[in-house]
């Protein structure tokens, strides 16, 4: 009787422990479920924040010096052409980009480049093959949207390029090719901001801070599940500084933060 009795106790502690087991398990899988949906809603919100984004920065025009000469860019002069800038990325940088984001943030700057050494006419062949080996190592179906709008390039991070990036899967890395762009674009005004925003009103000096908060904005959140944006969110912080409302303003808060904008760039394209 005794060895029945242990037996049978001992059975009863198997089978507790096989229901505490499955309903442990059950347990965790409702979990599961539950984080998962919670997950989802997440990145559903993100997504649904960050689209609103991208619509007010497609709504805003480039810098009015990467702007045609039609359309109130800027203009040389002669004598102002044949100082050639030195400040422009090296097109044979692109042997550094070996990770994805690196050369898409990488195209994105050196399309800027290529829009400034036409300004000065200098020869843009270089910069020609390094952006189509970047292009093609890319390999983004969605930049085949760009062949059919006028002067269109991936710098530009207009509504239509954005929504095929969405299409295709890209989406982060739309907001890495915004945030290459604008940072170069920075870089850029501060090495003759005399003359490059010459031609700014205080409506572009605004637009060009508020692209900052909205880049930012989209990085911070975007970072909450892609580990791969957060480097990026963080070189852009610090150019929170900027929120410059007029020209004067942009002018002088560029010239402050100088080695914010020359660190926000080593840290994108190296």
């Amino acid at each position: 009787m005794k060895k029945l009795s242990i037996l049978a106790a001992s059975f009863a502690a198997i089978v507790f422990a096989a229901c505490g087991n499955k309903t442990a398990q059950n347990t965790e899988s409702a979990d599961s479920v539950v984080k998962s949906f919670e997950q989802e809603q997440i990145e559903a919100s993100i997504k649904m924040h960050v689209d609103s984004l991208a619509s007010e920065i497609g709504k805003l025009k480039m810098v009015p010096f990467l702007q045609s000469d039609g359309n109130g860019g800027i203009q040389l002069t002669k004598e102002e052409k044949q100082v050639k800038p030195d400040y422009l990325l090296d097109p044979a940088s692109t042997e550094n980009a070996t990770v994805l984001s690196e050369k898409y943030r990488l195209l994105s700057a050196l399309d800027v480049d290529r829009r400034v050494a036409k300004l000065y006419e200098m020869p843009t062949e270089d910069y020609d093959k390094a952006i189509s080996k970047l292009a093609a190592d890319i390999n983004d179906p969605s930049f085949k949207i760009l062949d059919k709008e006028d002067n269109a390039s991936v710098s530009e991070t207009t509504q239509t390029l954005y929504d095929e990036m969405e299409k295709n899967g890209r989406l982060n890395y739309f907001w890495q090719l915004a945030a290459a762009s604008l940072v170069e674009q920075l870089y850029l005004a501060n090495q003759n901001s005399e003359k490059y925003l010459s031609t700014f009103t205080d409506e572009a000096a605004a637009n060009t801070t508020f692209r900052i908060v909205l880049i930012l904005d989209a990085l911070k959140r975007l970072s909450q599940y892609d580990p791969e944006i957060a480097p990026v969110a963080e070189a852009l912080a610090p150019l929170e500084v900027l929120n410059a409302t007029t020209v004067s303003e942009l002018k002088s808060q560029i010239a402050e933060a100088k080695d914010k904008i020359i660190a926000a760039r080593e840290a994108l394209v190296k």
